[in-house]
């Protein structure tokens, strides 16, 4: 087996990519704090087409030096906006008739293989806080809670770990 060169791999450029059908999920990040996070959320995201992601709270924006480190120019393709209060953007999603989903392990969380998702929903995932999760006032707004079973001692996963499967599970149902 040979590596294939990038030439080889036929990728859209940046205006072919803002052109293309988009994956109808937007992506909404809880007061993420680490910049390495956010850019790794870009770069899942543009793999996958996320029509947008939106930056809530304490979580930086591009253009930054350490989004673009690990997003390796994610950011200059995905559709991304600010707000200052992650509330905020959970009422918008919902006057857009977007169903949201917070990924947190709650009571009656739905297991992410047993997802079922309507082909024409759009939908919003919202991840939180490296250390404290979504915000409990975000997990009260949203129409449900996915959670990614996990088999060992620990209890969560990175959040840009935690983005890369969750969109993955959108992808495969979608695209």
């Amino acid at each position: 087996m040979r590596k294939l060169k990038t030439a080889e791999m036929h990728r859209l450029s940046i205006e072919e990519f803002k052109a293309a059908k988009k994956l109808p999920l937007i992506v909404v990040l809880d007061n993420v704090r680490s910049l390495y996070n956010v850019g790794s959320v870009f770069r899942s995201a543009d793999a996958f087409r996320v029509e947008a992601i939106w930056l809530c709270g304490v979580t930086g924006c591009p253009p930054n030096a350490e989004i673009h480190k690990t997003a390796l120019g994610g950011e200059d393709s995905v559709a991304w906006r600010y707000f200052k209060d992650t509330d905020e953007a959970v009422r918008e999603l919902h006057a857009e008739g977007r169903f949201v989903w917070s990924v947190e392990q709650v009571e009656g969380s739905t297991k992410l293989q047993q997802l079922k998702l309507s082909p024409d929903v759009s939908a919003a995932v919202i991840l939180g806080n490296e250390v404290k999760g979504v915000q409990q006032s975000v997990v009260d707004m949203s129409d449900g809670c996915l959670e990614i079973p996990q088999f060992g001692t620990k209890h969560s996963l990175n959040v840009s770990t935690t983005a890369g499967i969750v969109i993955w599970e959108f992808a495969r149902r979608f695209l």
